[in-house]
């Protein structure tokens, strides 16, 4: 346990001591801030617009619900941007040790090859959630001035912290297969960026191929955690994805150790 932390410590913090963590954050909170504002604006205008034409043509007052108008807008948003900012903070993970012939040295090490992939991947996770922290923040506000339900909310960021894990195991996976940071973060970003797509394309019909596009799309799963809906199979998804993308580091990492 020890080792993992002391991967984990060198790599997070090596992302402090050059512009990545900042840019990331820095473009994420600017990004996600300027959508909520938005939204927020959007959702105050109409429910003020159709409050007043009830009242003038006396009908009821019609209930808007925050969370389907605000909050699964945000969530889905963060799941949009962190598909382009992700890939940046697993792209020299292993791609930049192979580079510089570092990685070498850490396989001849007391290091075991699970503690080295664990701990890159919890640095990439926690600077993952360093940067949806802030996000929380919106919430206390639409607390102040409405009612929304909790639960989405809770579902959302769990649904958010599993899309991540799964992002950044893959990512981690594709770095350690190169030595080039670009092609790592481009890589990843295709992959991802597929796995997208192919869900959109499996909402047409209903054919066996379609349903397992639906089923592979990493978009289809993370809707219903925004929708407030907990889903074992949502849950089992990512945690196969992360799994998956982690053991296919050790693998390949291990096979660097015997070159």
């Amino acid at each position: 346990m020890r080792n993992i932390i002391s991967i984990f410590w060198r790599e997070y913090k090596s992302y402090f001591a050059s512009p990545i963590a900042y840019v990331v954050i820095g473009v994420f909170l600017i990004l996600i801030s300027n959508r909520f504002i938005y939204k927020f604006n959007d959702f105050v205008k109409f429910t003020f617009q159709a409050t007043g034409e009830a009242v003038n043509y006396q009908m009821l007052v019609p209930k808007f619900s925050i969370n389907d108008s605000v909050i699964r807008y945000i969530f889905q948003e963060i799941r949009t941007i962190s598909l382009f900012l992700l890939p940046m903070i697993t792209m020299r993970l292993f791609a930049e040790e192979r580079k510089t012939g570092t990685l070498e040295l850490l396989l001849t090490s007391p290091l075991t090859i699970a503690q080295l992939v664990l701990g890159k991947f919890l640095a990439g996770f926690i600077l993952f959630l360093t940067m949806i922290v802030p996000t929380v923040a919106f919430h206390f506000f639409l607390f102040q001035y409405g009612n929304p339900d909790l639960g989405p909310i809770l579902t959302g960021y769990a649904g958010t912290i599993f899309y991540g894990a799964s992002v950044i195991s893959v990512g981690i996976l594709i770095s350690s297969v190169t030595e080039n940071q670009i092609i790592a973060g481009a890589l990843t970003f295709g992959a991802f960026l597929f796995l997208w797509i192919v869900g959109r394309v499996g909402e047409s019909t209903f054919t066996f191929w379609n349903r397992l596009a639906n089923y592979i799309s990493v978009t289809g799963h993370f809707d219903n955690f925004a929708m407030g809906i907990l889903d074992s199979r949502d849950v089992i998804f990512y945690l196969s994805l992360t799994f998956f993308g982690l053991f296919l580091t050790y693998q390949v990492v291990a096979s660097l150790r015997w070159r």
